[in-house]
């Protein structure tokens, strides 16, 4: 997303970012929960692009009031929870997990770096009349990026013409984005990501959840799916052999 976030103010000009940014996305587009970027923020020109994994009641109020716009990205949470598991073990920054069971349980209960991903989710969407969100998922965008690119344009009020378009999403491919040194975060320095144990961007792909559980650990998963998740209307792809 702040790959596409920042085609588009380009118009799908992937040189006139580089040429701004040596470093990577997250630099023009920053985590607004790290310390010493609140000023940064206050100061900053229209638009102000911003990246958050911070929990909806952490957020600023006026969002309540239909200030700004949110585009809110969730994905399956099996996939989430695997993802999640190798990001832990690259991340120098994170817990490194004793071991893929121990993390599921940790998971489970919510018992992970921000907070529990079914909490999270539910908290956004029961308030997502209350802002201008756009909810997307990142199935959707695997399945179908360029109507997933024109969602988020239109969303925006963007104006581009197919060809920008085209381009953004030729650039936010899974498979470029990984030759993108912007894009792909390994020029985070080692102290933050141990770059010897993994990748940033690791597969992005759909199902990968089947890799790792067990049967057991599947049925398990989906008692508490249904049990925290019955009263949502959220649906999700689990596996590319379900994109029709």
């Amino acid at each position: 997303m702040q790959q596409i976030m920042l085609l588009l103010e380009a118009k799908g000009d992937m040189t006139a970012i580089s040429s701004i940014n040596n470093c990577c996305n997250d630099e023009l587009i920053p985590w607004i929960e790290l310390k010493g970027k609140r000023q940064a923020f206050i100061t900053a020109p229209s638009p102000r692009l911003r990246v958050t994994h911070l929990q909806y009641h952490f957020m600023p109020p006026a969002l309540s009031q239909k200030k700004g716009k949110v585009i809110y990205v969730a994905r399956n949470p099996k996939d989430v929870l695997v993802s999640y598991f190798y990001f832990h073990k690259f991340a120098n920054i994170l817990e490194t997990p004793k071991d893929f069971n121990d993390f599921f349980e940790k998971f489970l209960r919510g018992d992970v770096f921000g907070c529990s991903w079914f909490d999270h989710v539910k908290t956004w969407y029961s308030h997502k009349d209350d802002m201008n969100m756009l909810f997307i998922t990142y199935e959707e965008m695997i399945q179908d990026l360029p109507s997933a690119v024109e969602r988020i344009s239109l969303f925006l009020g963007k104006e581009l013409t197919d060809e920008q378009l085209a381009n953004v999403v030729k650039h936010s491919t899974f498979n470029n984005m990984q030759k993108i040194p912007q894009a792909n975060y390994e020029q985070i320095p080692d102290s933050m990501l141990n770059h010897h144990q993994g990748r940033f961007m690791r597969k992005g792909t759909i199902g990968d959840w089947k890799n790792h559980f067990t049967v057991a650990q599947k049925e398990k998963f989906d008692e508490v799916l249904y049990k925290e998740m019955k009263d949502f209307p959220l649906s999700f792809i689990w596996d590319f052999r379900d994109i029709e």
